[in-house]
């Protein structure tokens, strides 16, 4: 029971992630907005996300309950996302994103927070858990390159809507963790400035927070670039299906990996198989059986990078500075590196299409220095 509850949050927000990860770019070009300003509005949501998800986690430590500030978050963030319905143009659409940034963004570090005190305390397998969220992934991206082929573009925004209705029910029934043993006094969370103090935290989100912004030019134009290239629609979402689909494998097999070779191993794994990807795919990235291959490494890229970021979060990190310490590594790693990435990747696909790539084997190298460090 208590692995469904934690799972839950995951099978409802990655099927919004699923949607939007293979489709949202693809919408927002239906409402009018070019390359450059597709990566404008996705940098812009990932710097309100930084400011965001760090407020959240200083609020939630010192002021709301978890579970509280998570359900007002996401109802607000769910209006927020309403108001896409009526907007049209780069203005309005930026307007929109910035809100549902800074309220729905914030969502995925607080329920980390929970999810891996929690797998620490019971001695749940994270890897196999997270392989909900995988499926859920999938559930997302079959769903709308389904809905989008038969009933057309505007779908995605109402998948949208109905998975983020979902993660309202799923907070309500999350578990909480237990910061300090029965009868002990309840550990004193860390400051910011402690644990951004710490050389090895700081490393981790360096080498993490570059393989995950490496994504950028894949995730804001893989789908209109396959598209381009005459790939249909459901081989599209066949083509993202696979890359998570892989990814499972690895969440398998994932807690004896991580023990075998260590977090800052599994990083280095996620670094080095980004470089092979992006080195190939700006002269291999609109063939189909040559993408059937490239997908394949998105359990290194992604799935190994984020599993080795976690496992070093679950040793390194007192229960009581959780929050804090996944608040910075959303904010700081997957947020702020990936604001700037995202501009970057918009222009660099603007001007040259797909070599824009090499930029982000370029990311994927500043990674496992990181890791070697």
């Amino acid at each position: 029971m208590i692995r469904t509850r934690l799972a839950g949050f995951g099978l409802a927000y990655f099927f919004v992630m699923g949607v939007v990860a293979s489709y949202w770019p693809v919408w927002l070009q239906s409402r009018g907005v070019d390359g450059a300003e597709i990566g404008t509005i996705y940098m812009a949501r990932q710097v309100v996300t930084v400011a965001a998800t760090l407020a959240a986690g200083w609020v939630v430590h010192r002021f709301v309950g978890q579970r509280t500030a998570m359900l007002a978050m996401a109802c607000a963030g769910i209006a927020a996302m309403t108001l896409y319905e009526v907007a049209w143009g780069f203005w309005a659409l930026l307007a929109v994103t910035l809100a549902r940034g800074a309220l729905w963004e914030p969502l995925l570090s607080q329920n980390e927070s929970i999810v891996v005190s929690v797998t620490r305390e019971r001695g749940i397998d994270y890897g196999r858990l997270r392989i909900w969220s995988s499926l859920a992934f999938i559930a997302g991206v079959f769903g709308v390159g389904l809905v989008v082929s038969r009933f057309g573009v505007p779908w995605v925004l109402y998948l949208m809507l109905l998975g983020s209705l979902l993660v309202v029910l799923a907070i309500l029934l999350s578990p909480r963790p237990t910061i300090a043993a029965p009868g002990a006094a309840p550990a004193k969370p860390l400051s910011v400035r402690a644990l951004l103090r710490q050389p090895a935290f700081l490393l981790v989100l360096v080498a993490a927070g570059c393989s995950q912004a490496s994504h950028a030019v894949l995730g804001s134009f893989g789908t209109i670039s396959w598209r381009a290239a005459g790939i249909s629609d459901l081989v599209i979402s066949a083509l993202w299906i696979e890359s998570v689909a892989i990814e499972i494998g690895l969440f398998v097999v994932a807690g004896a990996l991580t023990r075998r070779i260590g977090p800052v191993g599994m990083l280095t794994l996620g670094a080095t198989t980004g470089i092979v990807r992006w080195l190939a795919m700006p002269w291999l990235g609109t063939d189909l059986a040559a993408l059937v291959v490239l997908q394949a490494l998105h359990a290194g890229t992604f799935g190994a990078t984020h599993l080795g970021a976690i496992a070093f979060l679950q040793r390194a990190i007192p229960a009581a500075s959780m929050t804090q310490a996944q608040s910075l590594y959303y904010a700081l790693s997957s947020g702020l590196i990936g604001a700037l990435v995202f501009q970057l990747a918009g222009t660099l696909y603007e001007r040259f299409g797909g070599l824009a790539y090499l930029a982000m084997a370029g990311l994927s190298g500043i990674s496992l220095l990181a890791c070697l460090a």
